[in-house]
């Protein structure tokens, strides 16, 4: 799997622009550095991270054409916001371009943009990942999140859930049903603990 993970860097390096690239590798990174703090598998983690945004360097209306090609059903929410559409088909690029046998890691880069109800670990991380990484600067919460992610991976979920619908909503934008549903059961979750701790 090492030398697999090698041989992606360079493959993506010249599929992705400097940006992408560099936000690839910190998600890669960022995915086995709370791999280590969970106990996930560490090379399971980095694939993931490493191959998430396969599929961002496609314009949206590619991304829909590739879909029909390749018989990829897409929601009607998909379709409304074409920008969560790169996971979908890049989980399909993963298994059938990358070679990816692998169902955790599939899933982990299929759901890493709206996120699901009962995330696996991997799913969580790289969905994490993907928020906090270092070169991320723009999200107001990332001194809250960045270290709450080493130290309670659902309420930091539940975290990133919340200030991205709420910065969705707030600009208008149309949020994915899917998203609404991993909101809620995260809530779920943070509301539970909290009854607990009172």
């Amino acid at each position: 799997m090492k030398e697999n993970i090698f041989n992606l860097r360079n493959e993506l390096k010249g599929n992705l622009n400097p940006f992408r690239y560099e936000h690839t590798i910190s998600v890669s990174f960022t995915s086995a550095a709370l791999a280590m703090c969970y106990g996930v598998n560490l090379d399971k983690a980095e694939l993931a991270g490493l191959l998430h945004d396969c599929a961002k360097h496609y314009r949206d209306e590619e991304i829909i054409k590739k879909c029909a090609r390749e018989s990829i059903l897409l929601t009607d929410d998909e379709r409304k916001a074409p920008a969560v559409l790169h996971a979908k088909y890049g989980a399909w690029l993963a298994e059938h371009k990358y070679k990816i046998k692998d169902d955790e890691i599939i899933n982990a880069i299929r759901w890493h943009t709206t996120g699901r109800p009962k995330m696996s670990l991997l799913e969580k991380i790289v969905f994490t990942a993907d928020y906090i990484e270092p070169r991320r600067d723009r999200a107001k919460d990332l001194s809250l999140v960045r270290p709450l992610a080493f130290k309670d991976l659902d309420e930091c979920v539940y975290r990133i859930l919340k200030g991205t619908l709420e910065y969705l909503e707030g600009k208008g934008n149309f949020v994915d049903s899917v998203s609404k549903q991993a909101y809620a059961y995260y809530k779920q979750v943070h509301d539970d603990k909290k009854g607990e701790q009172e």
